[in-house]
């Protein structure tokens, strides 16, 4: 009775504190943009065919900024996303764009490889690190560039709204990320400060990342957006967390890809974090109230607390912050997923990614595995 009691008084007590992280991030976001005119570099690392890939690729062609180059990168020129880059530069002539045909990656991580073959090409201090599946509105280069006019800012990572694909169970997915996910994220900075990144949209100084011994330094973790952000906060650099929120479109993946790349992040989390891993099953609340309440079934009261409390921090966290609805009869089937991933989590060390199995290591690296 007294465990059960401490485990739920736990939940409660992380929903407050996400609670108030989320309206300490609404807080901090700037009335106004400061002005700026720091030219950009917009990194974009391509694989394959997207959902929405032309559109999310338009968005960038069509920035309302002054001065800011494109960069995109492939493994072979017979990738898909080609023709899609071709025809985006052929309707926007007047911006400086670039594709680079990489070839096969050295690295276990080769997304790091097509950010180092586009960095090594870059023009400008400040750039953008963006993946294929994000969207962004015409405003990005211009507010993202206002936030490093604060000269103690060196990196930093967008909140992103995951927006769902057609399948159901991408719009489960897209749930998690826009409560369980972020709220885990905004708590996080609220109690130790942005000391890691998220891995969609990365703005750094280029001289931040020459410092940092450059972008090679992760290329051999899958969380390598959590680990740049990592890396630059454990030497002294500014790592912040946007105000900026950028879309996160995630596709339509049938069941069995959808589950085995949420337990693909799940197991990258725990290897990332291990400690902070072990502390989110307190931030599945109302699966484990509803646990609590079958062991003992005098605390059936107490489920109602937990079910305010956890609707409470999905809507103020979704719909204040990330400007994503709830679907509030997918949320309790979310959560129950939600706290089953993370158990699962726990569990083998093999991941398939791009199309490639991997081993993930002990300390987050990653071995890629004969196919």
């Amino acid at each position: 009775m007294i465990l059960a009691a401490l485990i739920l008084l736990g939940c409660w007590v992380y929903c407050v504190i996400a609670i108030v992280a989320a309206v300490g991030h609404l807080r901090n976001r700037p009335v106004q943009p400061t002005a700026s005119s720091a030219p950009v570099s917009i990194l974009k690392p391509l694989s394959g065919l997207d959902d929405g890939l032309h559109e999310n690729l338009r968005g960038f062609f069509v920035q309302e900024y002054a001065k800011f180059e494109i960069l995109l990168a492939v493994r072979h020129n017979w990738d898909p996303a080609v023709a899609v880059v071709r025809e985006l530069m052929a309707e926007f002539p007047g911006v400086d764009a670039k594709l680079i045909v990489t070839g096969e990656a050295p690295y276990a991580n080769a997304k790091v490889f097509s950010l180092k073959c586009m960095l090594d090409e870059a023009k400008y201090p400040l750039v953008a690190m963006s993946d294929s599946d994000i969207r962004v509105g015409p405003d990005f280069c211009h507010k993202i560039a206002a936030e490093f006019e604060d000269t103690r800012l060196d990196l930093v990572t967008c909140p992103y709204r995951a927006i769902a694909g057609s399948s159901f169970w991408s719009r489960l997915e897209a749930l998690g990320m826009n409560t369980d996910f972020h709220a885990g994220v905004f708590t996080a900075v609220l109690l130790e400060g942005a000391k890691f990144a998220v891995g969609p949209t990365i703005v750094a100084r280029r001289r931040v990342l020459d410092a940092l011994g450059g972008i090679e330094q992760v290329k051999d973790y899958l969380a390598e957006d959590f680990m740049l952000g990592k890396i630059a906060a454990e030497r002294g650099f500014g790592v912040h967390l946007s105000s900026y929120v950028i879309e996160h479109r995630i596709g339509s993946e049938p069941m069995r890809k959808n589950f085995a790349h949420r337990l693909r992040w799940a197991r990258s989390t725990r290897r990332s974090r291990p400690a902070g891993y072990v502390g989110e099953f307190f931030t599945h609340p109302l699966p484990i109230a509803v646990l609590i309440c079958l062991w003992i079934p005098q605390a059936w009261p107490l489920l109602a607390v937990t079910a305010v409390l956890r609707a409470a921090l999905a809507w103020l966290v979704s719909e204040r912050v990330l400007g994503a609805k709830v679907p509030w009869l997918l949320l309790p089937l979310q959560d129950v997923l939600g706290l089953l991933f993370w158990f699962a989590g726990f569990f083998g060390n093999s991941i398939h990614w791009r199309g490639r199995r991997y081993t993930l290591n002990r300390d987050g690296t990653v071995e890629s595995n004969a196919s």
